[in-house]
């Protein structure tokens, strides 16, 4: 290669600033982006000409056309700069000799290939970029331009980053298909989408590419990734085709984003939604969701942020979902035949546009028909008399969605692959009962053999045969073999997964015979239940019931009456209520119940089993109503066919008065309780888990009616039992110690709280350290018992590290969740920014509205908060009417007597002295006083704070001596309970009017 160099001439401006085209093929835009950076950071004006290489216009004319081009022209060349066309190197040698020859000076090159390129190219002087580092990179292409290549000082744009060197990996990189190394065409549309990125506004950059099956949208987006992903610090691509595996790749980037998280996927995803949002650690991300046909699955979780997204679908739907369209039709003609002469070198220019024509420019049947045709003696015209003789339609039965010619050019191309390697069909028709998209084809080869059809055998247990299969099918281009593997590091073996495109899925699906239907159908089922790890509740099994989940349909696991199959099914169920996945569950949850209903009867012990799960899953969705009618049915068969005393029907008894709670009926549901407890211990004794937790169940239905003393002594009395059965650091006896420690601080108990919570934290740190809901149900109870001790500063850090831990684990809508909004708008109200928790505030009310039965307690509880907050901010009138109707509303919910009616009664007694309405007031601080000693006692702190308000409502009469009197009883009353320094103590001795804040009892 020649080392000629020729220095960089002025413009005809002069030498102020010199000025360099550079001319690339699309396909290595990356390389030109990075060079131009290079070059613009010294100083060098720069110009871009992608080239092209339309055949009705002569190399000759084209390149004369790039001579007249601003300053010196830098060619980029590669295979892909000499393959647009296509033309021949003879062409191009000629046209080089011609063109350049005469004045080599107007020209550089770099070269960024090692493959053969025209033997004329050597009059452009090429260097070598490959094969190097970055800086001696910069350095040879300076070199070869004659520009000084000492360090800059900085960057020229202060801190502005530019591309990163083609051959150096974003930071981040997760499975993105190979490159096609035979795309073509498509510019218009890579630029469009380009543009429409870079120009969305933050948390806009959102596009979908949608289109018909099989007009390359998956490999337009990942030909995208390549020419401009070096302007990305993370690259992610996940496969969308349901919510389940949407979810679970996505939550895989949070190890590769270095988040602090624990194993659930909900953690994992809302803390990656999170990072992408604020833009940290890295804001030049892209995430392409591929295959997202339905964005009501997936529209809520769609990241936004500094960010770009590209969704591949069919659905044009996605329009109302904050993306920008771009519609991707099949090739243009000129695109057709680029791409057939480059797949089927034998085909000349009329061939290819004569095929293109009889296939109707689809690129996937472009795609795999070229091949084929390649490697065959068939003529163009010869296929083309097969596709017009059409097919019998008792062979390929197709949906009319599918163009016909593809129809019958698929029969075609399935007779090949039967007279070349006929278990390659098989292999494709096995496919067929694992979802489209990625299949895990290593299930098949993993599973046992006993009692497989004789050809599957010989498949299975064949390397050589198998890989032999994989190849045939790859070849023709009809699957390929990708990794998605995330969580590895490791590359994956040949034949470990294959992708299958929606639309060779069906069509090969529809067309085949019954027997081999009945036959392949029964052994992928095998294979995905000898894949269960049969342990869902173990984190570590997660992502492998998520790879499960989305073929069930496909095999229609749910007609099986294999018993393996029916536990992985149930086994499926359970996962998804542990991991969060509770609207597919329920759905899976529904389907499994009328299947099996049918197919093994009510009565049968499975049917139970699938109740159970689907009830689970539909009451943690928020769904009460649905799952009271669904266990009341249960139960009421169950007590026909067996009777009361009966595990079955106790669990789902259990089950009912959970979906009583939801529903705020909390009387019906302590009914309930105070008959299973007996119920299980005479069944199965005092110690059984069972009975253990149905009496953590009575405690908790004596707490929601505000009987806080009874909860006391039986959840003291269940943390005694299961410290003596389980041991002190097992889950369940640590769970019961937080629910002792809530009773204690509801009683009023701060310091007995504080320190029993604050060992149990402790100990929770032993047993794994991981903010699980149910350490962060623990920290919640610490930090409202630091807030009521008087230690604001760690309540008010800790209540804000809760609220995010449950929206990262559980999601916003989660009751749990909605529960520590509350504190935190509480504790902001009084502490902090009073707008946020004005927003919080009524997030929780809009949450709350939408979860809940109207007429709540939960609902009316954050209603009184609000009214908290308007008083603050001096909108009386509006507070007064809201605390009103919160004080009514709560009465009516659960009575005059209990605990959330009088703490609604101190907040609407100090309205209504706050609008002048003193008399009323001091009447209801009166009733109030009596009641809530009845109810809690005397020196209760909520009795007191009626107290101290019933003094001030008195001095608001001038009744002097009377509030004196109240005040001094309250306040002796007050030093006696809970100190002269406590927090309370000190405010009322200061004469500030107590309040009440609504905190809901989630668990």
């Amino acid at each position: 290669m020649s080392e000629t160099r020729t220095p960089l001439r002025p413009t005809e401006r002069g030498a102020a600033r010199q000025t360099v085209t550079i001319s690339f093929a699309g396909f290595n835009r990356p390389w030109a982006a990075w060079i131009g950076d290079r070059l613009e950071r010294r100083g060098v004006r720069v110009s871009y000409v992608r080239w092209d290489s339309p055949a009705e216009e002569t190399l000759v004319d084209l390149l004369r056309g790039l001579a007249l081009a601003e300053g010196r022209i830098l060619v980029l060349v590669s295979e892909r700069y000499f393959q647009l066309g296509p033309r021949t190197f003879e062409e191009w040698n000629a046209a080089l000799r011609e063109v350049v020859g005469p004045d080599p000076a107007r020209f550089a090159a770099v070269s960024v290939t090692n493959t053969q390129v025209p033997a004329a190219i050597a009059v452009l002087g090429p260097v070598d970029l490959t094969n190097m580092g970055e800086d001696e990179a910069e350095r040879r292409l300076l070199d070869r331009l004659d520009l000084p290549s000492e360090p800059l000082s900085g960057p020229a744009d202060g801190n502005r980053r530019g591309p990163r060197f083609p051959a150096a990996m974003p930071e981040v990189w997760g499975a993105v298909p190979r490159r096609n190394t035979r795309f073509t065409g498509r510019e218009p549309l890579l630029n469009d989408a380009y543009h429409l990125l870079q120009g969305s506004d933050h948390g806009a950059g959102v596009i979908t590419l949608h289109g018909m099956p099989g007009v390359g949208k998956t490999q337009l987006a990942a030909e995208y990734i390549y020419r401009f992903g070096s302007e990305y610090d993370v690259v992610w691509w996940v496969n969308a085709e349901s919510r389940v595996t949407y979810r679970r790749v996505l939550a895989e980037l949070a190890p590769k984003l270095r988040l602090a998280t624990g194993d659930e996927y909900g953690e994992r995803l809302r803390a990656v939604r999170d990072s992408l949002r604020r833009g940290n650690p890295y804001s030049r991300w892209l995430l392409v969701l591929d295959g997202a046909d339905e964005p009501d699955q997936i529209w809520d979780l769609v990241p936004t942020g500094p960010g770009h997204v590209i969704i591949t679908s069919r659905n044009p739907e996605w329009g109302e979902h904050n993306s920008k369209l771009l519609e991707v039709n099949v090739y243009d003609r000129d695109e057709s035949v680029a791409f057939i002469r480059r797949r089927a070198p034998r085909l000349n220019e009329q061939e290819s546009d004569q095929l293109a024509e009889a296939l109707e420019d689809l690129p996937l049947l472009l795609d795999q028909t070229a091949g084929w045709l390649n490697d065959s003696d068939l003529s163009v015209d010869d296929y083309i008399a097969l596709l017009e003789d059409g097919v019998d339609p008792d062979v390929v039965k197709v949906s009319a969605d599918f163009p016909l010619a593809f129809q019958t050019a698929w029969a075609i191309l399935l007779n090949k692959l039967r007279e070349t390697v006929p278990e390659s069909v098989d292999l494709l028709r096995l496919c067929t009962f694992f979802a489209p998209g990625f299949i895990p084809v290593r299930m098949l080869r993993e599973m046992s053999s006993d009692d497989l059809p004789e050809q599957l055998t010989r498949l299975f247990n064949d390397p050589l045969l198998w890989n032999k299969a994989i190849n045939q099918l790859r070849q023709y281009s009809v699957v390929r073999l990708e990794s998605h593997e995330i969580g590895s590091e490791e590359t994956p073996s040949p034949g470990e997964s294959v992708y299958l495109h929606r639309m060779v899925h069906q069509i090969v699906g529809k067309d085949m015979p019954e027997e081999n239907r009945r036959e392949f159908i029964d052994v992928v089922r095998r294979a995905l239940a000898e894949a269960d790890p049969g342990r869902p509740t173990d984190t570590r099994n997660w992502q492998a019931y998520a790879e499960l989940v989305p073929h069930l349909k496909y095999a229609d696991v749910l007609n099986s009456t294999d018993r393996r199959v029916q536990l992985l099914v149930l086994n499926c169920l359970r996962y998804m209520w542990w991991a969060g996945e509770y609207t597919s569950g329920w759905k899976l949850g529904r389907r499994t119940v009328d299947a099996w209903r049918e197919l093994l009867g009510e009565s049968h012990p499975r049917v139970w089993e699938a109740t159970h799960h689907y009830a689970n899953l539909l009451r943690s969705a928020g769904r009460f109503e649905e799952t009271e009618s669904i266990d009341r049915a249960a139960m009421a068969r169950l007590r026909e066919e067996r009777g009361e005393d009966d595990l079955d029907y106790l669990r789902v008894a259990n089950g009912l008065g959970a979906d009583l709670w939801g529903l705020g009926r909390y009387r019906q549901a302590f009914d309930l309780y105070s008959w299973i407890h007996p119920a299980y211990r005479d069944l199965l004794g005092e110690q059984d888990s069972r009975t253990l937790s149905a009496l953590n169940n009575l405690a908790f239905a004596h707490r929601l009616l505000g009987e806080y003393g009874e909860a006391l002594a039986i959840d003291q009395k269940t943390l005694d039992q299961r410290r003596l059965v389980l041991t002190g650091r097992h889950l369940m006896t640590l769970f019961s110690e937080v629910s002792y420690s809530i009773d204690l601080r509801l009683l009023g108990r701060y310091a007995e709280a504080e320190s029993i919570q604050a060992n149990n934290l402790r100990e929770y740190g032993y047993v794994g350290g991981k903010r699980t809901p149910d350490v962060l149900r623990a920290e919640h109870n610490l930090a409202l018992c630091q807030l009521r001790s008087g230690d604001r500063a760690s309540a008010g850090a800790l209540l804000t590290q809760v609220l995010e831990g449950y929206e990262r684990t559980l999601g916003e809508t989660n009751l749990h969740t909605v529960a520590a909004s509350v504190s935190h708008s509480c504790f902001n109200r009084e502490h902090g920014d009073i707008d946020l928790a004005r927003e919080t505030s009524e997030s929780v009310i809009a949450r709350y509205e939408e979860l809940l039965p109207e007429g709540h307690p939960f609902t009316i509880g954050a209603r009184s908060n609000q009214a908290l907050i308007l008083r603050n901010v001096g909108e009386r009138e509006h507070a007064h009417v809201l605390t009103e109707q919160a004080l009514a509303g709560m009465a009516e919910a659960v009575g005059e007597r209990h605990p959330y009616t009088l703490g609604c009664a101190i907040n609407a007694s100090a309205l209504r002295n706050l609008v002048g309405e003193t008399e009323s007031a001091a009447e209801l601080s009166r009733v109030t006083i009596a009641r809530a000693t009845e109810t809690l006692g005397r020196t209760h702190p909520l009795t007191l704070s009626a107290r101290v308000a019933y003094a001030a409502d008195l001095r608001g009469l001038r009744a002097r001596q009377q509030a004196e009197k109240a005040e001094q009883e309250a306040l002796t009353d007050l030093e006696a309970t809970l100190g002269k320094q406590h927090v309370h103590t000190v405010s009322a001795r200061a004469r500030n009017r107590p309040y009440w804040d609504f905190e809901p009892q989630a668990s």
